[in-house]
C-alpha cells in the first residue's frame, strides 16, 4: 500500500500550498522571489537541455504514426473534451476555475514521468524520451496558440494573450533548454555525477513558482473564491477527466494496430500534463488574472495522473514479469 500513497515531491507540494495559505509573501520581498524563481526556471529548462543527448532526441523519431497518436492525444482529444465539458463544467465551478481545466487540457506532455513511467511498464522508451520532449519543446508554441484561440477570442476580460507572451515563454523557456543542448557534450558528464542536485533544481524550482503564485492567491482571498464543495467536485472532475482521456488513448491505440510495448507509450505520454512547463507558462498568459484559481485544476491533476499512473505502471510490469515467467516455464 505505501507506493500507492503520494510521493516526496507530491507532499512538499501541498506543504507549499498550506505555507502560502499561513505566510504568503507579498510586496518588495514578492518582486524578489518572482525573480528569483524566473532564474530557477530558465535553470531547469537549461539543465532538461543539457541532460538530453542528441542521440538520445533523434531515436525514435521515424516510428511518427506513434509520435503522431501522442501528439493527437495531447493536442486534439484533451482541447476537445475541455471544450466540450464546457456547457457542463462552468456552471458548476465557476468561470475561473473552468479556464483552469481548459487550461489544463492545452497543455503539453510531461517529460521525466512520462519517460520513468513508461520504463517502469516496460514500455518503449526511446519513443517515449523522443515524443515527450517533442511535445514538451513543441507546447511552448502550441499552447500559447491554442490559449489565444480559445481562451481569447471574444472575450476581451480573458487572458491577455499577445506575441510579447510567446516570446517571453521562449526566453524563459526555450532559450535555456537550447543552450542546456549546446553545452550539452561537456555539462552532461557532470550532471550525471550530480543527480540529487540536479533534483533539488528540477523540484525546487516548481516549489518556488507553486508559493509564489499561491501567496498572489492567498493576498487576492483565492480561499474565500473556492468553497470545500467545489475542492471536491474540482477533484472529482480531474479523476473524471483523466480516467475518460486514458479509456479513450489506450482502446484507440490498441484499435490501431500498436504493439503491447507502443501501447504502454502511447497512454503514458498522451494522458499527463506539465506542471513544469504549465505553471510558468500560466504565469505569463495569465498575468493579471486571478492566476492561482486557473492554476488549481492543473495542480490537483497533477498529484492525480502521478498516483494514478504510478499504479498502472506497477500493474503493467507485474503482467510482463508474469507473461515473461510463463514463456519461460
Amino acid at each position: 500500500m505505501m507506493k500507492y500513497l503520494p510521493d516526496r515531491f507530491s507532499c512538499m507540494i501541498v506543504a507549499m500550498l498550506i505555507l502560502a495559505t499561513i505566510l504568503p509573501i507579498h510586496g518588495q520581498a514578492a518582486s524578489i522571489f518572482n525573480t528569483l524563481t524566473n532564474c530557477a526556471i530558465a535553470l531547469l529548462f537549461f539543465l532538461h537541455g543539457a541532460k538530453l543527448s542528441r542521440e538520445a532526441i533523434y531515436a525514435g523519431i521515424t516510428h511518427w504514426r506513434l509520435h503522431l497518436t501522442i501528439f493527437a492525444a495531447t493536442f486534439i482529444l484533451f482541447p476537445i473534451l475541455g471544450l466540450a465539458l464546457k456547457p457542463i463544467l462552468e456552471p458548476m465551478l465557476g468561470h475561473q476555475l473552468y479556464l483552469g481545466i481548459l487550461y489544463l487540457c492545452l497543455l503539453p506532455s510531461t517529460v521525466q514521468s512520462s519517460i520513468a513511467f513508461t520504463s517502469i511498464a516496460q514500455g518503449n522508451v526511446p519513443a517515449a524520451l523522443c515524443s515527450a520532449s517533442a511535445s514538451n519543446i513543441l507546447g511552448m508554441f502550441i499552447t500559447p496558440c491554442l490559449v489565444g484561440l480559445f481562451l481569447v477570442t471574444g472575450s476581451s476580460s480573458q487572458s491577455s494573450f499577445s506575441f510579447s507572451a510567446v516570446l517571453n515563454i521562449i526566453g524563459l523557456l526555450l532559450v535555456p533548454f537550447v543552450l542546456g543542448q549546446i553545452c550539452s557534450k561537456k555539462i552532461r558528464p557532470i550532471l550525471q555525477r550530480q543527480p540529487a542536485r540536479i533534483k533539488m533544481v528540477d523540484q525546487g524550482s516548481i516549489l518556488m513558482v507553486v508559493y509564489a503564485a499561491f501567496s498572489e492567491a492567498v493576498i487576492e482571498g483565492v480561499w474565500t473564491q473556492v468553497s470545500a464543495d467545489q475542492l471536491i467536485l474540482l477533484v472529482i472532475i480531474c479523476i473524471v477527466l483523466l480516467f475518460v482521456a486514458m479509456l479513450l488513448i489506450y482502446f484507440s491505440s490498441k484499435k490501431l494496430g500498436f504493439n503491447r510495448a507502443d501501447q504502454i507509450t502511447i497512454l503514458f505520454c498522451g494522458s499527463k500534463k506539465t506542471l513544469a512547463s504549465g505553471v510558468p507558462m500560466a504565469k505569463i498568459l495569465f498575468a493579471g488574472h486571478a492566476f492561482g484559481l486557473i492554476i488549481l485544476p492543473l495542480m490537483l491533476f497533477h498529484q492525480i495522473q502521478l498516483i494514478t499512473c504510478g499504479i498502472l505502471a506497477s500493474r503493467f510490469a507485474q503482467q510482463a514479469e508474469k507473461n515473461t515467467n510463463q514463456q519461460q516455464s
